[in-house]
C-alpha cells in the first residue's frame, strides 16, 4: 500500500503540526492522507497550493485545526463534528453542509448553500456568499450560526428549522438587497444590518428585544475580532429581524 505521509513536512511531533502541498493531489488522495495522519495523533494541518479538492475535513470530529491556503472545492467540512477551519481565500458551494460542531472562518467570499442544513457550530464568512445561504438550517440541542459580512443571494435561511443567520452587508460599494429571504422557513432567526423589503413565503418581520441585540452583539464581536472591523461602527446601523410566520408554513398544501 502506498505511504501517503511520504514526503511530508512534519513540523513539530508533540504538538502533532503537518504541512501538506495539496497542488498535486486529487480530493481522494489528499482527504485519505488527512484521515490517515489524524488516526496517527495529529492536530494541526496547514494545506498549501488548494485549488477545488472537496469534503475537506468530512466527518472528522475532535480538537483539530485546519489552515487552509487556496479555494477548497464543494463540501468543505461537511459531517464536520468539532474541528476548527480557517480558510485563506474563497470557498465554493455547500461550505458547512451538515455541519454538527466546530468553526468554520472564511475570509474571502463563498458559493452557494452555505451552511446547507448544518446543525451545529458557526460559520463566519468576511465576504458576500451565494443564493440560498443557510437553506435548512437546523435547531435541536444546539443552534448553529452563520456570519455573512457582506452581501448574501437570494432566498437567504429558506426553509430554515432552527438556528442564526447574522447578514451584515458591510460592502457600501455594491450594495444589493437579498429576495426572498426566509422562504418557507419554520424555525430560527435571520438577522439584516440595514433594510429588507422582499420577505419570502412563509417569513415576517418582528421587532427585535434585548435577548435579540445580546446575541447579535455577540456574533457581532466575534467577526470583528476575527477580521479587524470596528465592532461600534458595524453596530451603528439598525438590524431587522426575520422569523417564520407559522411552524407549519405549508400545513394546510396537502390537506
Amino acid at each position: 500500500m502506498e505511504d501517503l505521509t511520504k514526503n511530508l513536512e512534519i513540523s513539530n511531533l508533540k504538538i502533532g503540526a503537518v504541512n501538506i502541498d495539496a497542488a498535486e493531489m486529487c480530493s481522494f488522495k489528499l482527504n485519505a492522507l488527512i484521515r490517515d495522519l489524524v488516526k496517527r495523533g495529529f492536530k494541526e494541518f496547514n494545506l498549501h497550493n488548494v485549488s477545488g479538492q472537496r469534503y475537506i475535513g468530512a466527518g472528522l470530529s475532535g480538537n483539530i485545526v485546519f489552515k487552509v491556503h487556496g479555494i477548497p472545492g464543494n463540501d468543505l467540512g461537511i459531517f464536520m463534528n468539532g474541528p476548527n477551519m480557517y480558510v485563506y481565500g474563497n470557498v465554493q458551494d455547500g461550505c458547512g453542509n451538515t455541519m454538527n460542531d466546530g468553526l468554520i472562518v472564511v475570509y474571502g467570499n463563498a458559493g452557494d448553500v452555505v451552511g446547507y442544513s448544518m446543525r451545529g457550530g458557526k460559520i463566519f464568512i468576511r465576504g458576500d456568499v451565494g443564493y440560498r445561504a443557510g437553506i435548512h438550517m437546523k435547531g435541536y440541542r444546539t443552534a448553529p450560526a452563520l456570519v455573512i459580512g457582506g452581501r448574501a443571494g437570494d432566498f437567504l435561511g429558506e426553509y430554515m428549522a432552527g438556528g442564526v443567520i447574522l447578514l451584515l452587508g458591510l460592502d457600501e460599494n455594491a450594495q444589493r438587497e437579498v429576495k426572498f429571504a426566509g422562504t418557507g422557513m419554520h424555525g430560527g432567526v435571520i438577522y439584516v444590518r440595514g433594510e429588507i423589503t422582499h420577505f419570502g413565503k412563509g417569513a415576517k418581520r418582528e421587532k427585535i428585544n434585548e435577548n435579540d441585540l445580546q446575541l447579535i452583539h455577540k456574533l457581532a464581536k466575534q467577526f470583528c475580532a476575527l477580521f479587524n472591523f470596528d465592532f461600534d461602527k458595524v453596530m451603528e446601523q439598525e438590524f431587522i429581524k426575520i422569523v417564520p410566520v407559522s411552524h407549519r408554513p405549508y400545513g394546510k398544501l396537502y390537506t
